[in-house]
């Protein structure tokens, strides 16, 4: 569907998901996505790096033919996960940083997105608010969901933009002011609802893929609390896992991604789970919507 001709309830709204690699968009917040693109929400996602130092983690496709085209490849799973999705994208161009291992971890690579300065590296991305105007704004957590040098650099690089997109004093060669009204972490993969999904699988006799993570993962109420909104989007798992599927180098189809039968999930936890930060708009908690206090005509 072109965007510009977006119909249905929602239309006139814009939402952008920042995230750092191909397949983020696909593994976090994709259901969401997906029921918003249905509603006529035009849905922006930006994606930091190529994902070019990403681990092949599908053994299907762990091929010396896959890891020389790495970077190519990452590509085309990405253009095919966007169309799954409904979505525009648009790379920011930075280098993948890499999961450093070892002990001590190494020094991450010259030249990587994590080594950008902050300043230097939210320059695209308030450029792409401004161009886009939305009205919602998603990325990670201080923590960056997971430590990954990349996540926590892109959680940074979103706050700042964010911040700074509509400052006419910031930036001010990369287009006309414009101030989100909405930012929001991720929240999904969270404890409570890894634990009822589990109890779910050994409630019908069946393996839970959760067993071992969850037996080190000690709870955190005061964490989970942070969970300000919870979007019902059970029907669009199918879409989700569409599009995960697209990012064959990094999904297995026979991995933990699709051990919970999708009919499970969307009875035990039909939402993607979602922290409000910041809200230039009035905005009461708990909410069911990303949107929630934005006026249609925004």
């Amino acid at each position: 569907m072109s965007h510009a001709l977006r119909s249905g309830p929602r239309a006139g709204l814009r939402l952008m998901h920042v995230h750092a690699h191909p397949d983020d968009e696909s593994s976090k917040g994709a259901a969401t996505t997906a029921r918003y693109v249905d509603e006529g929400v035009d849905v922006h996602v930006v994606t930091c790096t190529g994902g070019e130092r990403g681990s092949i983690l599908n053994p299907k496709m762990d091929r010396p033919d896959v890891l020389e085209n790495i970077s190519e490849i990452r590509r085309q799973e990405m253009e095919r996960a966007r169309d799954i999705l409904g979505v525009r994208q648009d790379w920011l161009g930075f280098v993948d940083s890499g999961w450093p291992e070892g002990d001590p971890k190494p020094p991450l690579p010259e030249g990587c997105f994590a080594l950008v300065p902050v300043e230097e590296a939210a320059e695209p991305l308030v450029r792409l608010i401004r161009e886009f105007r939305p009205h919602v704004v998603t990325t990670y957590d201080e923590n960056g969901g997971y430590p990954h040098p990349d996540h926590i650099m892109c959680h940074k690089v979103a706050v700042a933009a964010f911040e700074a997109a509509g400052d006419p004093a910031r930036y001010p060669g990369a287009g006309a002011p414009w101030q989100p009204l909405k930012l929001y972490y991720h929240h999904s993969f969270n404890r409570p609802r890894m634990q009822a999904l589990h109890d779910a699988m050994l409630a019908h006799g069946l393996e839970s893929p959760w067993e071992e993570r969850l037996k080190d993962w000690k709870p955190d109420p005061e964490w989970d609390d942070r969970i300000t909104t919870r979007v019902p989007c059970g029907d669009y798992f199918g879409v989700r896992d569409q599009a995960l599927l697209a990012h064959a180098t990094q999904i297995d189809p026979d991995g933990h991604w699709f051990a919970i039968p999708r009919e499970l999930q969307e009875k035990i936890w039909p939402t993607e789970d979602y922290e409000l930060v910041v809200s230039h708009v009035p905005s009461q908690t708990p909410e069911d919507d990303l949107f929630a206090g934005v006026p249609d005509h925004a």
